[in-house]
């Protein structure tokens, strides 16, 4: 594996994004404008009806966020006709045939031009509709494969997964692709074309017996939960993920393939400026919570590793890895996060959270200062549960029997009550195994992409992803928590 000038290897390259107005998306086609002018196209890939509604989702969810601000300033009055000259919106759908894509000149012109494919279209929800999941991170997967397939001039394709496609293993997870049909608990007889059967026959079962559309939400959500663990896997979003890449792997003949599989991606590190995010992410819900003063507990093993890694890091990882192998038919996995090599751990965090929020207080609607205490932990499950019994389930049984004697005149309430604790219950269930993960993930394939960098002389500072380089402590207290505060708390 050698490298050349990866900037010099992007010049006059037409490169087609998926999930276009996803969080690291954008990172990545900020990037390759800023630092490749000279690009020659980037199509990218929007779910609309039309080309006028992909150009205003492009403008409103894209190029017009405060991370092009660096671009803007460098390009002034001509930004605009600069974005206008290197971007294409293209409506489609990674769920349907050929993307979705109905502009059959369009389409001829991307299978002309198109020398990378790059897909980050996902649904990371993890309590997602099977139906959902599985069209977009597996069969939205292979539709990919099957367009990049008919791109003449293709050099690779590049595809984002998730580390956490190991489920809830423990121990050292290695760089290792999928089998197809591969299971977590060794079960036998996992079958995409069975799980889309599965998924399309209980669909149409649910729609013949005219069910509402929330009981259909449902009802696909729990076949989404129960097909995953079946198979081995924590939730919808990972299995899905997970039979992506095995139907990547499986049908992908001599097509040049990286995986990139981020752990817990978090704002910029340092480009184009540091402490930009967007949307609540997984490490974040806790910080808006607690910094408004309504999360009071914490569920987890404050020891346990929690391995995150700036999204800024996983965009050059994937940047690097295009150049280092275009062109060489291969299956790659790469690893990218920090839990071997600088490892961060849930009790950090939590010292990270007080400290800033007790020195930073968050003022509320009502011009109050919210004051911010050190948060009770639950180490244990067993924990939880006694003080979701002694705290909620008591008194829900007394309204209950209150409500009885009554006639139901607390029905309100006692429903109220008892649909917030099931859904407390079910988040509870779905990010159990994260909250308690043994697991580290091993990057020796991402190290010797690192050190392949690094002997290319200068490129090293441009395309920086080593997490080891990373001040925790300062990240959090003075990059990441300050720029969740001011772009995500409402």
């Amino acid at each position: 594996m050698e490298l050349d000038s990866i900037v010099g290897f992007l010049e006059n390259k037409s490169i087609l994004v998926t999930g276009a107005t996803g969080f690291v998306a954008k990172i990545f086609v900020e990037k390759i404008l800023r630092i490749q002018p000279n690009v020659k196209k980037l199509f990218l890939l929007l779910r609309a009806g039309d080309t006028k509604s992909a150009t205003q989702r492009l403008k409103n969810e894209v190029t017009g966020k405060e991370l092009f601000r660096v671009l803007k300033e460098k390009w002034a009055s001509n930004f605009n006709s600069f974005l206008s000259e290197k971007l294409t919106p293209v409506p489609g759908d990674i769920s349907c045939h050929n993307l979705g894509v109905a502009d059959s000149n369009l389409r001829e012109e991307m299978w002309r031009e198109v020398d990378i494919v790059v897909n980050v279209a996902a649904t990371t929800n993890f309590d997602e509709r099977y139906d959902v999941a599985l069209g977009i991170n597996t069969l939205g997967a292979r539709h990919v494969l099957d367009f990049a397939k008919k791109c003449v001039k293709l050099k690779m394709l590049l595809h984002v997964s998730t580390a956490y496609v190991s489920g809830e293993r423990g121990g050292l997870i290695q760089e290792h692709p999928f089998k197809m049909g591969e299971t977590l608990n060794g079960t036998f007889g996992l079958d995409i074309e069975e799980e889309k059967r599965v998924m399309e026959e209980r669909l149409s079962e649910l729609q013949s017996e005219g069910a509402t559309q929330e009981a259909i939400t449902l009802a696909m959500k729990d076949l989404a939960m129960q097909r995953a663990k079946m198979h081995g896997w924590p939730n919808s979003y990972v299995f899905t993920k997970a039979m992506g890449e095995m139907a990547l792997g499986h049908f992908k003949e001599n097509l040049p393939l990286v995986i990139i599989r981020p752990t817990v991606i978090s704002s910029t590190y340092k480009e184009p400026f540091p402490g930009w995010v967007e949307g609540i992410r997984t490490i974040d819900s806790l910080a808006v919570g607690y910094g408004k003063g309504k999360l009071t507990f914490f569920l987890g093993d404050p020891e346990s590793v929690i391995d995150v890694i700036p999204v800024d890091m996983v965009v050059n990882s994937m940047i690097v890895a295009m150049a280092a192998h275009a062109n060489q038919p291969c299956e790659v996995i790469y690893q990218v996060g920090s839990s071997l090599k600088n490892p961060l751990r849930y009790s950090d965090l939590q010292d990270y959270g007080f400290r800033y929020f007790s020195e930073n207080p968050w003022i509320n609607k009502d011009g109050k200062a919210v004051k911010v205490g050190k948060v009770t932990v639950m180490r244990t499950m067993a924990s939880f549960h006694r003080y979701m019994a002694f705290r909620y389930l008591l008194l829900l049984k007394g309204l209950q029997i209150v409500n009885t004697a009554f006639c139901q005149y607390f029905r309100g309430m006692y429903t109220e009550l008892n649909q917030k604790i099931k859904f407390v219950l079910r988040l509870i269930d779905l990010y159990k195994p994260y909250l308690f993960f043994k697991g580290v993930f091993d990057d020796m394939n991402t190290e010797k992409l690192r050190m392949v960098l690094k002997a290319s002389g200068a490129q090293a500072d441009l395309f920086y992803f080593d997490p080891k380089c990373i001040d925790w402590e300062d990240y959090f207290m003075n990059t990441h928590i300050r720029g969740v505060v001011k772009y995500v708390f409402k």
